[in-house]
């Protein structure tokens, strides 16, 4: 005959709370830190190649100054991005002030993942479609800011972005009509 333990019960019932709140403060680790009010770019100001979104005036956008955690396998959502001359992406590249082909396989990370330049020249790989692509990291999409002319008037980017050139794109085998939004995995090289 089985007899109930209800000291093995309790500490079974204290481990189970412990860990459904470890893994609740892990998925909520990030949380927007702010939001700023959009501002209407002045004519021909918004760069909208690759149809990348112009700010709405007096649209609410959230801002990030964090990321979801680093791991083998981190989820995140692959967008399209120019890094060239005259490019969606606005300016030159915050890791090396340079201007990159969009035949070469480069990023740009959420500002959590860019972690203040600490992944700057630094390869990735990113994984989708049963495909991987080594890229390396030339740039931040700021999670913080935006909606002005730094920004091209561009809202802030969500906080799990791997903005990537078209090599990326087409070194996942990507159909071309497609391009522009995709879940991804990616990890440090």
């Amino acid at each position: 005959m089985k007899r109930f333990c209800p000291k093995a019960s309790f500490i079974l019932l204290v481990i189970t709370l412990i860990l459904t709140s470890f893994v609740y403060s892990e998925a909520q680790n990030c949380r927007p830190s702010g939001r700023i009010r959009g501002k209407k770019a002045p004519p021909g100001q918004c760069n909208q190649e690759n149809d990348s979104d112009c700010c709405v005036q007096g649209k609410m956008y959230t801002t990030y100054v964090c990321s979801p955690s680093v791991s083998t396998h981190t989820k995140a959502y692959l967008t399209l991005n120019s890094f060239e001359k005259g490019g969606d992406g606005g300016g030159p590249s915050e890791c090396d002030k340079q201007y990159h082909s969009d035949d070469t396989p480069v990023v740009a990370l959420s500002t959590g993942w860019f972690n203040r330049k600490s992944r700057c020249l630094n390869n990735i790989t990113i994984s989708a479609n049963g495909k991987s692509v080594v890229a390396m990291v030339v740039d931040e999409c700021d999670s913080r800011k935006g909606c002005d002319e730094q920004h091209d008037y561009q809202p802030p980017c969500p906080n799990n972005i791997v903005d990537a050139s078209k090599a990326v794109w087409k070194a996942l085998n990507v159909p071309k009509e497609q391009w522009g939004g995709l879940d991804i995995t990616w990890s440090d090289a």
